[in-house]
């Protein structure tokens, strides 16, 4: 890999409600201790891509480093489509769920020496009614889920758990799908209908556990009923994931619709009720650093 000579980091102020400050910081130090030049942008809610790209354009940047959560990590993967610059991670949102998938650590010193190492991985992502989606989507009672915690003041896990309760009572599942895959077509009705490129969830909960995220193909998981021993079992990431509980179908592209209209969610943002989706891999993958163990 050739030596890193100009960096872009971009960073959002607001997501995670944490000081990024000391983050931007400590990354100048790295680099000027390897001689590296750096380019910070902030995100301000307005043209980020827009202004993401025109910087990319413009330069010469041997990396990419992400101080934000999923969304802002979506906003820069979207604006490197055309590129080939490998992206890093410096987990910084509320909701960190690539981060996890790809076993980003906690510790900002160890975030950096993956960001500035020499491993690449060349992710897969997923495209869904046009939009790039990074690691789990989903139809259905978690979505919903993230809609009341969206709107709700308490944060992290226990915000989740407190929601869970009144969600599942208001919830009017279950819901009905129509799966169309490349060969047949599938009538299913479940609680949850899930477009999984990676394992977890950003909430650590494991509902994925054989799936790759660089294998080329994504998973289908339908969650078939409302089954609180199952669910406890996959919040505590075991993985004999019961057939019984969930369906799991690999595919590389598939259609669905829906009865009646669904909440919908994208990498932990609620977007709303829908009746269709197109869901694909993407036909070029996204090179983003991480560790050796990965």
């Amino acid at each position: 890999m050739k030596e890193i000579k100009k960096v872009l980091l971009v960073v959002n102020p607001i997501s995670g409600d944490i000081n990024k400050e000391f983050i931007v910081q400590k990354i100048e130090k790295e680099l000027r201790q390897i001689g590296a030049k750096l380019k910070t942008y902030r995100t301000t809610g307005e043209n980020d891509k827009k202004e993401i790209y025109n910087l990319i354009a413009a330069n010469t940047f041997d990396r990419v480093l992400v101080a934000g959560g999923d969304g802002t990590i979506k906003l820069v993967a979207e604006a490197l489509q055309d590129n080939n610059i490998p992206l890093a991670i410096i987990p910084a949102g509320s909701a960190n769920g690539l981060a996890l998938n790809l076993g980003i650590p906690n510790n900002l010193e160890a975030q950096l020496k993956i960001a500035l190492g020499t491993q690449i991985t060349e992710i897969d992502t997923l495209e869904i009614n046009g939009e790039l989606c990074l690691h789990i989507s989903d139809l259905g009672v978690n979505a919903e889920l993230i809609k009341n915690y969206e709107n709700s003041r308490i944060r992290g896990k226990v915000g989740y758990l407190l929601q869970s309760i009144p969600t599942l009572w208001s919830s009017k599942y279950p819901f009905e799908f129509e799966i169309n895959l490349k060969d047949q077509k599938l009538t299913k009705k479940g609680i949850l209908l899930a477009f999984a490129n990676a394992n977890k969830y950003g909430t650590g909960a494991n509902v994925n556990p054989k799936g790759k995220i660089d294998d080329g193909t994504f998973e289908i998981l339908l969650f078939k009923n409302f089954d609180i021993l199952e669910i406890l079992k996959t919040l505590r990431n075991e993985t004999d994931v019961n057939s019984g509980f969930v369906e799991i179908i690999p595919t590389k592209e598939a259609k669905v619709f829906c009865k009646k209209p669904v909440p919908f969610q994208m990498d932990g943002e609620y977007i709303g009720e829908i009746e269709e989706i197109s869901v694909k891999i993407c036909p070029k993958k996204l090179p983003i650093m991480t560790s050796n163990d990965t």
